[in-house]
């Protein structure tokens, strides 16, 4: 998920995409502790994710505006 999809999204859309990445992370993690997880990259890019949408989230409360980068 690139930072400009995610700025994109309204804060609801957003609070519901950290739900569901925490969801795919959890699941991730529990693959990774019994030997099924076949791409450990994936656990980082989801949790890249996850800290992109805070990021958003954290501008907005601010009041910052990123829209021209």
């Amino acid at each position: 998920m690139k930072i400009k999809e995610v700025r994109e999204l309204t804060s609801e859309e957003l609070n519901n995409q950290i739900y569901s990445l925490k969801e795919q992370l959890f699941n991730l993690r529990r693959k990774k502790a019994v030997g099924q997880l076949e791409n450990l990259a994936e656990v980082k890019r989801v949790r890249k994710d996850i800290a992109r949408v805070y990021t958003v989230l954290r501008e907005r409360e601010l009041g910052m505006s990123k829209e021209g980068k």
